[in-house]
């Protein structure tokens, strides 16, 4: 197969990830395969351009509203990564219904459980939150509802409220 049309192809795509963010995967799948892409990869590529041909009339939908909140979302797959096992976290952010921002990385240190990883998740989150409110206050100007972010673990939500002290903690990354 050419290589080099396959790369100015996903070259392209990659452009287009910064406004699809449902499309974040699958591009960095294609990508992956730069050097020496397969008929299936290019299969692959044709099936995400007709894709993006038949969802072409679809999109976010901004109004203006008086309060801004931002509501935030976090999810973990701990020891996602088996060669380093790392724990990998996404996070999305929503003004109203309209996602604004999300992200998906991989955490910098090993969790020793899924509540270490859930709070590092959040933690990560956390400073997400904070950077995009700055923002928004340095754009708009004016007093922000308070940001509420979700995560599924009991746990992490109790260790994340009383922020005191703990034996099984104290080996997290400050």
């Amino acid at each position: 197969m050419e290589a080099t049309i396959y790369k100015q192809l996903v070259g392209s795509l990659m452009y287009l990830v910064n406004t699809l963010p449902n499309m974040c995967y699958e591009i960095n799948q294609l990508s992956q395969v730069m050097v020496r892409p397969t008929k299936l990869y290019w299969r692959e590529t044709k099936h995400v351009l007709r894709y993006l041909r038949d969802t072409s009339q679809y999109g976010l939908w901004y109004k203006n509203i008086e309060g801004v909140k931002i509501q935030g979302f976090t999810d973990t797959y701990w020891v996602g990564s088996p060669s380093d096992l790392n724990s990998t976290s996404g996070g999305i952010f929503s003004i109203e219904s309209t996602i604004v921002s999300w992200y998906n990385r991989k955490h910098i240190s090993i969790a020793l459980s899924l509540k270490e990883a859930k709070y590092m998740a959040v933690s990560q989150t956390t400073c997400e939150a904070i950077w995009m409110r700055k923002i928004l206050v340095g754009l708009f100007g004016q007093q922000m509802d308070p940001t509420v972010i979700c995560c599924d673990n009991q746990s992490c939500i109790k260790l994340s409220e009383n922020p005191v002290f703990h034996d099984r903690s104290k080996h997290i990354d400050i």
